[in-house]
């Protein structure tokens, strides 16, 4: 079965902007299926296309919604993956959420753009801050991905003085489908020499327009030399920001050696750091170890 989902939470914010005084939030996600279980008692409603007489881009679904929770539409701040007019045919104010890349131009009438439900900012909307954000840093469920060390596209080192440790990404093809574009952090493990912290983009970069999603990680070490074809196990327990385009290369140079730091000190967080004792990242230093005698690094800087 498919639905879609709205919901708006029980608070008001007293701090609200003049334009919305009664302002809500609620989220539209579309195509959520059956075996999410457990989504439906976090909705205030729900509204399914069968439910009005119109559906999208009708703004029937949302006028339903918003009717069953006794809040004036103008009232309510939508969060929508399709364009946005029909809403702003109600008066109130849309944040889109495109659902295919490279393709914001065609939002130009949402009031703000974002990469992913991981970047709605409630408080740019006089909204109460989400509280899982933790020192500019947002906690995911961890995932884990590993490979040889190949060769990227050149610029890591030579262009940016970044030197990036790139991983296959026709092995990842699921890992890529399923995350958004953005920056994230993590540790990675060498299986010939220790575990190190890391920042990590994937996506497109726009700076450089590349035509296909990649995965760079930046292991936060000096290494000295390259490390091609060695094993490298990466498991990425954070989120930092959207990917994004800068108006120069020093801008953009600047931006990631903002990443680092937000990443170097938020990895030394209980609450990350204890990552480091994963099987994934030590069960390979493990199997080098016991064949080459030599004793496992952690770099926690």
């Amino acid at each position: 079965m498919e639905y879609q989902l709205l919901w708006l939470p029980t608070h008001q914010d007293q701090t609200l902007k003049q334009k919305f005084p009664a302002i809500k939030i609620y989220h539209i996600l579309i195509t959520v299926f059956s075996p999410c279980l457990g989504w439906k008692e976090s909705f205030s409603a729900i509204v399914g296309g069968d439910e009005v007489e119109k559906g999208k881009p009708s703004p029937d679904i949302f006028l339903e919604a918003a009717k069953r929770m006794n809040t004036n539409p103008p009232n309510c701040l939508v969060i929508e993956d399709s364009l946005c007019c029909s809403w702003k045919s109600c008066r109130n104010a849309c944040i889109a959420v495109p659902s295919v890349p490279k393709r914001t131009a065609e939002f130009s009438s949402a009031d703000e753009v974002i990469n992913s439900l991981l970047d709605v900012r409630p408080e740019k909307w006089g909204l109460r801050p989400f509280s899982d954000w933790i020192d500019d840093t947002l906690p995911i469920e961890p995932w884990f991905i590993g490979g040889p060390v190949i060769k990227g596209f050149g610029r890591g080192s030579k262009v940016l003085g970044i030197p990036t440790a790139n991983l296959p990404a026709e092995n990842f093809s699921d890992v890529l489908s399923e995350h958004t574009s953005g920056v994230y952090f993590g540790w990675a493990g060498l299986s010939t020499r220790g575990i190190y912290k890391l920042v990590m983009s994937i996506g497109w970069n726009p700076y450089f327009d590349n035509t296909e999603k990649t995965i760079e990680p930046w292991l936060l070490h000096d290494f000295g030399e390259d490390f091609y074809g060695e094993e490298l196990r990466l498991v990425i327990v954070g989120y930092i920001r959207p990917e994004a385009n800068f108006p120069s290369l020093e801008s953009l140079i600047e931006r990631i050696h903002e990443d680092a730091r937000i990443a170097e000190k938020a990895l030394n967080l209980p609450l990350y750091a204890k990552y480091t004792d994963s099987p994934y990242l030590r069960n390979s230093l493990k199997e080098d170890n016991s064949a080459n005698g030599n004793q496992s690094v952690i770099d926690s800087k």
